[in-house]
């Protein structure tokens, strides 16, 4: 094959549906990055079950991509259990499980912390992490063909300051569940990597910025405009849904299929370095 032909049939495979005829569940799929990432999947081929307590959202997205709607609580494992048990009825297989649930849980000095508030939140943000690894892997083991396992966690997993103590907690804890899975999973070719977002406007986000702002009537465009001149190497670009969706599409995808174990983290550069150096005089002449 000479070198035009050769990139050529790259670009055919990269322009092609990457999910055709694979089955992903989404947990907290009914509106922010969930969401996003349902639609990218529908429209790479993939048949999606959106897993929410959102109901009315739920269901109307499910129905605008050919998908289908669960209502679950991922703090309770037999809601997770039922959401996959739908997919294998639904399709006979699970290929991709996407553990997006999640809530950011109360404020507050660790010297005050509440404990039923920190259970609270770790029941969904951490254990239900671990109902959608523990019945994903139990699919995708019977089944034999290996399969994608991804879990959101946060830049506050990486960075401290950027969340309240409990959800630095929770989203830490996940990138430890998710690599230690990836030890036992992959003998039966089954990937597990992390997507860890940063400054994605999302309503959790936008909650925050509120409060923090005293403006009540915020909106997500001000605030990637925010992260974007604040929270970001790449000057004036902040995050969106689809950035996110795109990275979890990779990881979905069997371009990444030498890759587990992982966090993507989608954040602009932010952790990796002070978004303002003091230090830029060294970059000019």
């Amino acid at each position: 094959m000479d070198l035009n032909a050769h990139v050529n049939a790259d670009e055919q495979k990269l322009s092609a549906e990457r999910l055709t005829g694979k089955v992903a569940l989404i947990t907290g799929g009914a509106r922010g990055i969930g969401a996003a990432t349902a639609k990218l999947f529908a429209r790479n081929g993939a048949h999606v079950v959106i897993a929410d307590v959102l109901d009315e959202l739920g269901a109307t997205l499910a129905d605008s991509i050919t998908g289908r709607y669960v209502h679950c609580d991922v703090s309770k494992e037999s809601d997770v259990r039922a959401a996959v048990e739908l997919a294998l009825t639904w399709k006979g297989q699970l290929d991709i499980m996407f553990n997006n649930a999640g809530v950011s849980g109360p404020n507050g000095s660790i010297a005050n912390i509440k404990m039923d508030q920190m259970n609270t939140l770790l029941s969904i943000n951490l254990n239900g992490i671990i109902h959608g690894i523990k019945h994903a892997a139990q699919a995708m083991i019977q089944r034999g063909k290996g399969g994608s396992i991804i879990c959101t966690s946060s830049s506050a997993a990486i960075m401290a300051g950027l969340a309240a103590h409990a959800y630095t907690l929770s989203k830490e804890a996940i990138l430890g569940i998710a690599k230690s899975a990836a030890c036992e999973l992959g003998a039966h070719g089954i990937r597990v990597n992390c997507v860890s977002p940063h400054g994605v406007p999302t309503e959790m986000l936008l909650s925050g910025y509120r409060k923090f702002l005293g403006k009540k009537d915020l909106g997500s465009e001000e605030v990637r405009k925010i992260v974007g001149e604040e929270g970001s190497l790449l000057l004036g670009r902040g995050a969106t849904v689809d950035d996110v969706a795109h990275a979890v599409l990779f990881l979905a995808s069997d371009e990444s299929g030498f890759i587990t174990a992982h966090n993507l983290v989608v954040d602009g550069g932010y952790t990796s370095a002070r978004t303002r150096s003091q230090m830029s005089f060294l970059y000019q002449g």
